[in-house]
């Protein structure tokens, strides 16, 4: 009989198991809901942010805290009308996309053994199913999970079959058909339907009796810990020449929350998967998030996209110590096992009655949990579903991040990221923020949010003080027997640096030994390092004591050390500071508005103006200017460039070609860098010595012209269509050039830009020209020449506004307009032409081609005043079809925004026939229009 009945068993669940999903194990327990044993806890808080508190995720999280942080979690409520799309419902990853899985036996996440002990038992039974390896790249378990058998043997998690989302889904729907069926509660509701959905308390009750009685095997899958840089985000993410709309900018998509202004993760470069880039957990009914705190202590933001509910646990990060210590009481042998990674459970009841609160929220599709510093949490989901997590870092949370490297260098254990890196980051960001606002009296939300963590109370202040207090005390524990060097600023951005012994990352101050110059440890290892005598020994700084104690004076106000620290953080520190672009034209004492010595002021005001005004003299007279730094020798241009082409790796003079501007300025490439040594000497670092002596130099009218270098980086793709030429060039597709000019980020240097020609679709070429070191400041148009006059354009405001003159001013600045765009893109060098013409061997240019014969043939040139096709831009070309012709006519009207949405629209992966047809609807309506 029991044969028969369980050979029923079995040809009835396979009826429900999908055909397509992999192969399972057989789902044996079923609902047993007279023993439920759901625990009695309190809510967490919800809240509702309006439209207006939405807009501004760092600012409501920080509002919200006072009111939520003592539960430890809480859960957030979007606008109604905030519903971002999915990307991951899309057929192609829905469909077809495989993650991979881990297994749960949900029966001893609180009841299992230690893996040592377990080993030596007799192991229960179970279905075999096939292992798959998946690696963790996130380092929160102080060791890097490289294999399955790792896997096993840290978390009792075995790999589990992989997925796609459809199949996972259906699987969660034959899994619970099977566990809460109808047939085994005959007086339930359940008979009626069999269909039966059971409510979250419900699942919730029996997930707990699984847990607590330990009576049934119960064994789950759980895809958790997905990269989405692999798998995909279920948030809409910006890509670059593509439109953009609300949720692929929001902040409260995930892509974008952790460098969010006001987080200090913006200070990290890397990417690191977990923290900084989301991960993806893909849920079916029991699987479980076991309780843990978050890396380094910080916020985390879990947002579920689509399914069934998802059931947290919080409790109080002032709370974690007791829970710790009833760990150590319940659990004593798996505590010490791994006391840092708690992948087990103690159920809500237990923790209760050892006097630990513990709160309750149920997150459904469309909503956020937050959880706060060291608010240990743990959860499991009701069904499917899909959510996505990833960290922040508010500023209140450096107190937070301090005490757990601190816990952690105790530890022995590794940490995610580097905590003084970030710390000194968000403290440069404050002190730019004062040094602009002192400049200006002008305070945006950005400036305003950093002005509220400085002053002597401020939070950034207090974190930056404590940390340059144990700094002091560990530099004054090592006494005199180890000598100081100061740290190379890329001494830890190639690869890490930490504590031989301890892990403690080294960022600000590590200490080494000649007798193993790459093996370093932190200032509290610093003696354990080595045996050798402290002479041979030395401590590297990244920065003196004086220097560090100024940082903290500059955040509590004092104007020197604010001008001081923004000189030095520009100067050192000029790719890794998000603001760094933004302020670069700014100095440190300002000719708008600068303090101190008036002699001082007037000096350095006179010298810009000195710039201005020969820079207009000797482009109206056809002379070459010079900046140079006092004590420069005369540096020959060829001589120099040929030094230049030898470090970038170019051997052949012909890669690189001069262009002779028609009436220009000849700046010495030599780079301009200042670096105060001298703290005291604040008010002499700024305008004074970034603006140079000009000199004037008589030469023969031949080569009075600005020389300047094009560097040919990609010759691009022959297109052979009406605008991809003019009579005076030829604009290959992906064509791109590099040439130094003066920056419009500081004016008074020279900096590269990159010149490229992309491809706009229907519009033909689409010119664009950008910053290299700064990609972000880009102009582009659908013109060669208003590419550049809009470069000069903005390097005629930025000279405006360091010598503090009027607009009216701007008219002196006009031969910079004599700038030729075409010229500039290296379109008329004999060696790019040369590269270019190439392209073509058949001649299929026709224009080009006939102009060039008509000047090889003596024939006159175009009559003075007849402007290129690339300047009128084919608006009025009889030969272009009528929506071409439209089309151009109104992009030449668009803004460089505009412009890069329209590129995007007409060449990106959503150009089709559908779109060519709107568009000629629009272009109809647009020639029907008065």
């Amino acid at each position: 009989m029991e044969e028969d009945s369980e050979k029923q068993s079995i040809k009835r669940e396979s009826s429900l198991e999908p055909d397509s999903s992999p192969s399972s194990p057989k789902i044996t327990a079923r609902w047993n809901p007279s023993e439920a044993c759901r625990p009695s806890v309190d809510d967490a808080p919800i809240f509702y942010p309006t439209n207006e508190d939405f807009d501004d995720p760092l600012g409501y999280i920080d509002k919200l805290r006072s009111k939520a942080e003592s539960y430890g979690i809480c859960r957030i409520v979007p606008p109604v009308a905030w519903r971002p799309p999915c990307p991951l419902k899309e057929k192609k990853i829905w469909e077809n996309s495989k993650f991979p899985t881990r297994i749960q036996l949900i029966d001893l996440l609180q009841n299992r053994e230690p893996i040592k002990k377990s080993t030596k038992t007799k192991k229960r039974k179970r279905r075999r199913i096939s292992k798959i390896g998946y690696t963790r790249r996130r380092r929160d378990s102080g060791c890097d999970t490289a294999s399955s058998s790792d896997s096993e043997g840290k978390f009792g998690f075995q790999s589990g079959p992989d997925f796609t989302l459809e199949e996972f889904q259906k699987y969660d729907e034959y899994f619970k058909e099977c566990y809460f069926q109808a047939e085994d509660h005959p007086g339930s509701r359940a008979s009626e339907n069999k269909k039966f959905k059971p409510k979250v308390k419900d699942i919730e009750g029996e997930y707990w009796r699984i847990v607590e009685q330990a009576t049934d095997e119960v064994e789950v899958y759980y895809g958790a810990d997905l990269e989405t840089k692999k798998f995909g985000s279920g948030f809409p993410k910006y890509t670059p020449g593509y439109p953009t709309d609300q949720y692929s900018e929001c902040g409260w998509n995930l892509n974008n929350l952790s460098r969010l202004p006001g987080s200090v993760l913006a200070f990290e470069s890397c990417d690191i998967s977990g923290v900084i880039v989301p991960w993806l957990y893909v849920g079916m009914c029991f699987s479980t998030f076991c309780w843990h705190v978050e890396d380094h202590h910080l916020y985390s933001l879990n947002y579920l996209h689509t399914g069934d509910p998802k059931v947290w646990y919080g409790i109080p990060g002032n709370h974690a110590a007791s829970f710790e210590d009833v760990m150590k009481k319940r659990l004593p042998d798996l505590f010490e096992e791994q006391p840092d990674l708690l992948h087990q459970l103690l159920s809500p009841r237990i923790l209760k009655e050892e006097g630990v609160p513990v709160y309750r929220a149920v997150q459904r599709s469309g909503e956020f949990i937050l959880t706060f510093p060291k608010a240990y949490h743990s959860g499991f989901n009701c069904g499917f579903n899909c959510a996505e997590a990833v960290n922040v870092a508010p500023v209140d949370w450096l107190v937070h991040g301090q005490n757990a490297v601190e816990g952690y260098s105790k530890q022995r254990r590794k940490s995610s990221l580097s905590h003084d890196k970030l710390l000194l980051g968000a403290a440069m960001e404050a002190t730019y923020c004062l040094w602009e606002l002192s400049l200006s009296k002008k305070k945006n939300p950005v400036i305003a949010r950093w002005k509220r963590v400085c002053s002597e109370d401020g939070l950034l202040t207090k974190a930056v003080k404590k940390r340059v207090q144990m700094e002091e005390e560990r530099l004054n524990h090592l006494q005199d027997g180890f000598s100081l060097r100061k740290m190379e600023g890329d001494f830890d951005i190639k690869r890490e640096r930490e504590c031989f012994l301890c892990f403690y990352d080294l960022h600000m101050s590590a200490s080494s030994c000649k007798c193993s110059p790459n093996r370093f440890a932190c200032l509290t290892h610093a003696k354990d390092l080595c045996s050798c005598e402290s002479k041979e020994r030395f401590i590297l700084i990244r920065h003196t004591l004086d220097e560090l104690w100024a940082l903290v004076r500059a955040l509590e106000g004092d104007l020197d050390a604010i001008d001081l620290w923004a000189s030095k953080c520009r100067d050192q520190y000029p790719s890794q500071h998000p603001r760094a672009r933004e302020y670069s034209y700014l100095k440190t004492t300002s000719c708008l508005k600068s303090r101190g010595s008036s002699k001082v002021q007037q000096r350095e005001q006179n010298n810009l103006q000195l710039v201005s005004e020969r820079l207009q003299s000797d482009l109206t007279t056809n002379k070459e200017v010079q900046l140079k730094q006092d004590g420069d020798q005369d540096v020959n241009h060829h001589g120099h460039e040929s030094e230049r082409n030898h470090v970038h790796g170019i051997t052949d003079k012909s890669a690189v070609t001069d262009v002779k501007l028609g009436e220009g300025v000849k700046f010495d490439e030599k780079k301009i860098s200042v670096e105060s040594q001298n703290p005291d000497s604040v008010s002499d670092v700024g305008c004074s010595e970034l603006a140079k002596k000009v000199e004037r130099k008589d030469q023969d009218a031949s080569t009075n012209r600005l020389s300047l270098s094009v560097e040919l980086l990609n010759s691009g793709s022959l297109v052979v269509k009406k605008l991809w030429c003019s009579k005076q060039a030829i604009y290959p597709k992906g064509f791109k050039s590099r040439v130094k000019f003066l920056s419009v980020l500081d004016p008074t240097k020279l900096t590269n830009y990159i010149s490229e020609v992309l491809d706009a679709g229907l519009l033909g070429p689409l010119f664009r020209v950008s910053v290299e070191d700064y990609p972000t400041e880009n102009f582009s148009n659908v013109s060669a020449e208003k590419c550049w006059q809009m470069v000069t354009q903005r390097l005629k405001l930025e000279i405006i506004k360091k010598c503090d003159q009027p607009v009216s001013s701007l008219t002196s600045l006009q031969p910079l307009e004599s700038i030729n765009g075409l010229e500039m893109f290296g379109f008329l060098s004999p060696h790019v032409i040369k590269v270019v013409e190439a392209l073509d061997p058949k001649h299929q240019l026709e224009e080009y081609w006939n102009q060039k014969a008509v000047k090889l043939f003596g024939a006159e040139p175009p009559k003075e005043g007849e402007k290129d096709d690339t300047e009128k831009g084919g608006a009025s070309d009889p030969s272009l079809d009528r929506d071409t012709r439209l089309l151009r006519g109104l992009l030449k009207k668009a803004t460089p925004e505009e412009l890069v949405m329209m590129h995007g629209l007409l060449c990106g992966e959503t150009r089709n026939t559908e779109l060519k047809e709107e568009l000629s609807t629009l272009v109809d309506k647009m020639e029907k229009s008065p």
